[in-house]
């Protein structure tokens, strides 16, 4: 293992271990705060089940970042607090767009490109590949580990004795990819839900696949009947992680999952049924757009673990998907994450030994905008660390305040699973006696009051981030 120990400015580098989303976030953020940091990335030296390229910030599941509303949408308030905070992966993000109605969707290839150029350009970035095989080495006084839901086993064995913990896993499932040009349009249609547009979208951005009570019904009935992935003996007591379930064992719950779920009908209407009758479909398979050229279209919801020659089969059933060719077929496969309730402080150190910082979704976040968030707080962390000045995490009130908050502390540790952000998380907000009285007037009531009080957490949200926006060192440069 060949490592550069040299310092700039008499600032030792710190240690990423991860290139992946949140140690792409967490190297950038400390390079602008002007520290060094290494970046200890094992592809191409060693693969994963998941990854198929070398690039930084690779996204192995879906191309969605999720909704893109700052107002109405938790997600979308995490979106605009990084922007605000200088994020490497929203400015990357934002560049890769492509259409994906009210969600922020990236052509995966653009994105990581566009990251990795990034940080190779960083004169205070160095990259290395390599596998980090267990604990970093204990000259290694500041380190971030960012390893992400695919962990190598030697270091996630050692964090878990370091940890004193059990289990550090579940399993992680991926949606298949289909050619564009395979779709049958005679019966599928472009339409997003509600017709609502999006950040790079026009309000036509998903494929539509419709189905009635009876193909749905078959359909259901074969996705229970296929042959599934077999795990390994070790592997056999990892439990799923509930925000991404595979699209059979969700069937498996109940005949009507699915369609209160990713094949909910609500917002769409098929225009090619015959003049005279309704478009209201029984169920709906939604394709979001892939790549910015759009010829790939990934199937919503729709992560398997059936075989390959069953999900072909299985996946063709669908009307429009007939003749579906597939760019990339569904898998799953093994995630790792920590106990992070009882193992780190508040600012994502590990109680055992605090030279170690953790970042990602090894952390107990979910979805790749919290993983990068977590990334951008626990760079911040430790840049400061290595200047030797006071940096306090954002406010609870804030998307990325309260998800800090969250993993660690305010989950249960007992209990603890990956959690996307919610507006669960943030502290309540309780109306004035003036919004109150003007609601009144309004009428404002029931679902719409609910949707009164998102947007009042956050416009707080986006006032109270602009304290945190630029550290201390980064405003004197």
């Amino acid at each position: 293992m060949t490592t550069n120990t040299t310092k700039t400015n008499d600032i030792a580098p710190v240690h990423i271990i991860g290139g992946g989303l949140a140690g792409s976030e967490a190297a950038w953020q400390c390079a602008q705060m002007g520290v060094p940091v290494i970046i200890h990335e094992m592809r191409p030296v060693r693969k994963t089940e998941a990854h198929q390229t070398e690039g930084l910030a690779e996204l192995v599941c879906s191309n969605s970042f999720r909704s893109d509303d700052k107002y109405y949408n938790a997600v979308g308030v995490l979106h605009e607090e990084m922007r605000v905070c200088g994020s490497l992966i929203m400015r990357e993000g934002d560049k890769a767009a492509v259409p994906a109605g009210g969600a922020l969707a990236v052509d995966r290839d653009i994105f990581s490109q566009g990251v990795t150029d990034a940080l190779e350009a960083h004169p205070l970035v160095t990259i290395q590949r390599e596998e980090i095989n267990g604990l970093p080495p204990a000259e290694w006084d500041n380190v971030i580990i960012a390893t992400g839901p695919l962990t190598s086993e030697p270091l996630a064995k050692a964090v878990q004795k370091l940890g004193d913990e059990g289990e550090l896993a579940f399993f992680d499932a991926i949606a298949p990819i289909i050619y564009k040009e395979s779709i049958n349009f005679d019966t599928a249609w472009f339409q997003s839900r509600y017709d609502k547009e999006g950040p790079a979208g026009t309000g036509s951005d998903y494929i539509n696949c419709p189905m009635n009570k009876e193909q749905y019904l078959s359909f259901i009935k074969a996705l229970l009947e296929s042959d599934k992935t077999e795990f390994k003996d070790w592997e056999k007591n990892t439990p799923y992680f509930e925000g991404c379930m595979p699209i059979e064992v969700m069937a498996g719950r109940g005949i009507d999952t699915l369609r209160y779920g990713p094949m909910k009908p609500v917002g769409l209407t098929n225009p090619n049924v015959p003049e005279g009758e309704s478009g209201r479909c029984h169920a709906v398979v939604q394709l979001r757009q892939d790549n910015a050229l759009g010829t790939l279209y990934n199937m919503v919801g729709f992560q398997t673990k059936m075989k390959y020659g069953e999900q072909t089969e299985v996946f063709r059933m669908i009307p429009g998907l007939e003749n579906a060719e597939f760019a990339r077929l569904g898998g799953i496969h093994r995630n790792t994450f920590i106990n992070a309730p009882k193992l780190l402080n508040g600012t994502l150190q590990m109680k055992a030994q605090p030279r170690l910082r953790f970042a990602g979704q090894i952390t107990g976040c979910e979805g790749y905008i919290e993983s990068a968030s977590v990334g951008l707080m626990t760079g911040r962390f430790a840049a400061a660390q290595s200047l030797g000045i006071d940096i306090t995490p954002p406010a609870t009130t804030t998307a990325m305040g309260a998800l800090l908050g969250h993993i660690t502390g305010g989950g249960n540790a007992d209990t603890f699973q990956p959690m996307n952000i919610n507006f669960g998380l943030f502290p309540p907000y309780e109306f004035t006696k003036e919004e109150i009285a003007e609601m009144k007037t309004n009428r404002i009531k029931g679902k719409a009051k609910g949707r009164e009080r998102k947007k009042k957490i956050a416009l707080r949200a986006l006032n109270d981030i602009q304290n945190w926006r630029t550290p201390e060192r980064a405003k004197a440069a």
